[in-house]
């Protein structure tokens, strides 16, 4: 009698001990397999609305996000930086943007929305061959441009000239203004890019 009981308490332990290690092999084995099928935190990333705090942007500032593989610039102009584009017109390819690619809410001057007239958010990428730009904000030769330099963009790939709404300058290579992305204001100084919903 006492034989049977503890043969059959060995049973039990036993196939409950191999119940309890083929689970945790399943565990073990559907955990990688599981992780595996889920989208990485870069390709979410890499299509995916992208949230840049801004509050430490100040008047002269510029600052890179990446977004969907390249470089948004969100620029803080100054007020020397805003009087100067209207005075750009007559040297720009495309001073109206009717060629170039932005929401329907930054085609005007500053290619940027009405809220914030002085925060220019663009793709930092050449529309030539894709070369990114760089910042050459300062007017005249300070920056190591002409004298009659106004302050802008300027690519080294092939010498393509954006004004600081990102706007092309005429007898350059570039055809086109650099693109704006879909873009909207959140609260605590926030801006959501490659999301407009909401935005007119």
């Amino acid at each position: 009698m006492n034989s049977n009981n503890t043969n059959s308490g060995r049973r039990q332990f036993l196939v409950s001990a191999t119940v309890a290690m083929g689970a945790a092999g399943v565990t073990a084995i559907a955990t990688p397999l599981v992780s595996s099928m889920l989208p990485s935190a870069k390709t979410k990333s890499a299509g995916a609305p992208v949230e840049v705090d801004i509050s430490s942007l100040e008047p002269g500032m510029m600052i890179t996000q990446e977004w969907r593989g390249q470089p948004i610039w969100i620029v803080y102009r100054t007020t020397q930086m805003m009087e100067q584009l209207s005075k750009n017109t007559q040297f720009l390819a495309d001073p109206d943007s009717n060629s170039s690619e932005q929401p329907a809410y930054c085609k005007n001057t500053s290619r940027s929305m009405s809220s914030h007239p002085e925060i220019l958010v663009v793709v930092g990428i050449c529309t030539h061959l894709g070369c990114s730009p760089v910042s050459k904000t300062k007017v005249g030769a300070a920056d190591g441009m002409s004298s009659d330099w106004p302050g802008g963009f300027f690519c080294p790939c092939h010498g393509s000239k954006y004004d600081m709404s990102a706007r092309v300058f005429k007898a350059v290579p570039a055809p086109f203004n650099m693109r704006i992305p879909p873009y909207k204001y959140l609260a605590n100084k926030k801006i959501l890019i490659g999301d407009d919903q909401g935005e007119a």
